[in-house]
């Protein structure tokens, strides 16, 4: 995918032939009007990313280009020169958002001493950035691969969201190309896996976890508490609720 990114800026960037230079001075000229053209052409790739998540936040990774196009107010062929299929752009807002996570919960294991602290600070955090709605499923399916230890991978299941309807229900992700084989994003969810599991490691040695509440559960609980609904405060209030209630199931009662 960065390699694609770096192909792209690079074409996006080329100076038209004479642009370096020339006697008459026609080259500065020429030099002057391209540097708009990588202004506009990064501008557009800025929009296409929030767009994207946007759109994937609220409808699921199964939305189409063309809905993402709309919302970023650009032609679907300008998200197509940047993106050259939806895979490629799955695995971009995947990525960032694996790598968002896994940020959170270093943070959370660096600053906070107490482990249910770690872990209530971690799953609020990632709650209230919106990180539930773009959770690659690929994390889920590792996770459950990972914790039978047999080798066997289920399918994922992970929320969908569409607009307008607040209830989410589990349906099955059906395998694509951005699921095959591994791959960076196969990389990045193995790291944050660790980095979970160490805060739930902490807090089920400290008596203050639940016994049977592995790493999956934890991502779980961030895709159940990040609705998608229409109204900001509304979908504020709800997760956090939705939150505090999961929390105290995921407690010892011991």
């Amino acid at each position: 995918m960065h390699i694609q990114e770096s192909q792209w800026t690079s074409a996006s960037a080329v100076v038209p032939t004479g642009a370096a230079g020339g006697a008459n001075g026609r080259g500065a000229g020429d030099s002057s009007r391209s540097t708009p053209l990588r202004v506009d052409a990064q501008r557009n790739l800025e929009h296409v990313l929030r767009a994207a998540r946007e759109v994937f936040g609220e409808l699921g990774y199964g939305a189409p280009m063309e809905d993402v196009a709309r919302r970023a107010r650009v032609g679907v062929g300008t998200v197509y020169r940047r993106f050259p299929s939806k895979d490629v752009l799955v695995r971009r807002i995947a990525e960032e958002e694996t790598s968002r996570l896994t940020d959170q919960a270093r943070t959370a294991l660096g600053q906070e001493d107490e482990p249910w602290s770690a872990l209530s600070r971690f799953l609020r955090t990632s709650v209230a950035s919106g990180a539930g709605r773009l959770l690659p499923p690929q994390v889920l399916r590792v996770g459950v691969a990972d914790e039978r230890g047999d080798g066997v991978r289920d399918e994922p299941r992970v929320p969908e969201q569409r607009s307008g309807a607040p209830e989410l229900r589990l349906v099955e992700q059906r395998p694509s190309v951005a699921d095959a084989g591994p791959s960076a994003d196969d990389a990045g969810a193995a790291v944050l896996l660790e980095v979970v599991g160490r805060l739930v490691d902490r807090a089920r040695e400290a008596g203050e976890l639940r016994a049977d509440v592995t790493v999956s559960d934890v991502l779980l609980v961030i895709a159940t508490a990040a609705p998608s609904l229409p109204d900001p405060a509304q979908q504020a209030a709800a997760s956090a609720r939705l939150l505090d209630i999961l929390l105290e199931g995921l407690r010892s009662r011991s």
